[in-house]
């Protein structure tokens, strides 16, 4: 079976610097490899995901010189199928509501946190104390009928119970040089969100289903995403879906050291188009200076 890889950017801005190089590093490890390169829209965050950054993705990859398998799945058309998914893990006694509005959790941390540190997960945010998982049927029954807002949460405990130790191959290197056989640690994110009432699956969920379903064989992506590769193992185990080889690269980072970011304005690949910037330019202002040979 041949390869396949994918590139699944969110339309939530305009792609940079960052993004060329890993949307490059899929197109030219595909080609190598006589495989395929699929393209994703991640769009579950109806807020911030906008058509023109959608289509601007496009014209971006198109201009870089990549092309790719057509239908491209947008996360927005499948919602059923990461559904689902919940409902198998529900099935399982894996999930369970829980309630409180973001201002509600941060003061139960700040709580904790007065009697001595408490636990953050990989990306830096506090871990779910857990005290949804205390309500009794009745109270998680009278909350659902008053059309409460609600998450469902992961009980990380059961799931490592019915998962047990798991390890991931990684043919690229993390944050702290981790390479080939990488242990999962998903305990370190704690009683992860699945799902919301308004949006049934989140970043972890609907990755994995996407993958599977697509037949995905190689994930390659950046540093940042290395220990939420502990989460998808986790779900790909529960769910019974297949596991891809990770290759994990490093980040484009900014003159300061920080890597580059839609959130603080990073400069796009328009804004380096317009400038006069070409194609062979951004290969290699990303030191991958050839393209893969046809």
């Amino acid at each position: 079976m041949a390869p396949v890889f994918r590139f699944a950017p969110s339309p939530n801005g305009y792609l940079h610097l960052g993004h060329a190089y890993s949307a490059l590093l899929n197109f030219d490890l595909a080609r190598e490899a006589g495989g395929q390169l699929l393209l994703r829209i991640e769009d579950i965050d109806a807020t911030r995901c906008r058509p023109e950054f959608e289509a601007a993705i496009y014209e971006d990859l198109a201009w870089l010189g990549i092309d790719w398998e057509q239908p491209v799945r947008r996360q927005s058309q499948h919602f059923a199928d990461y559904r689902a998914a919940t409902e198998r893990l529900a099935a399982m006694g894996l999930l369970y509501p829980s309630f409180e509005s973001r201002a509600e959790i941060a003061r139960l941390i700040a709580t904790e946190e007065a009697k001595g540190p408490w636990p953050r997960d990989p990306d830096g945010a506090p871990v779910y104390p857990g005290v949804a998982k205390s309500l009794s049927p009745q109270v998680v029954a009278e909350l659902k009928q008053a059309d409460v807002p609600m998450a469902l949460r992961l009980d990380m405990t059961k799931a490592i119970q019915a998962s047990g130790s798991l390890t991931w191959t990684d043919q690229g290197v993390g944050p702290s040089g981790e390479t080939g056989t990488v242990a999962a640690r998903p305990e370190a994110w704690g009683d992860v969100i699945l799902a919301r009432k308004e949006t049934p699956t989140s970043y972890h969920l609907s990755v994995v289903i996407d993958d599977a379903l697509q037949g995905v064989t190689h994930v390659v992506r950046g540093q940042d995403l290395f220990w939420s590769t502990s989460m998808h193992r986790l779900l790909q185990q529960l769910l019974d879906l297949p596991q891809p080889v990770y290759r994990h690269h490093p980040l484009v980072r900014d003159t300061g050291g920080a890597k580059l970011s839609k959130s603080t304005g990073s400069t796009s690949l328009r804004e380096l188009r317009a400038g006069g910037t070409t194609p062979a330019d951004i290969r290699r202002l990303v030191a991958l200076p050839r393209r893969a040979a046809s």
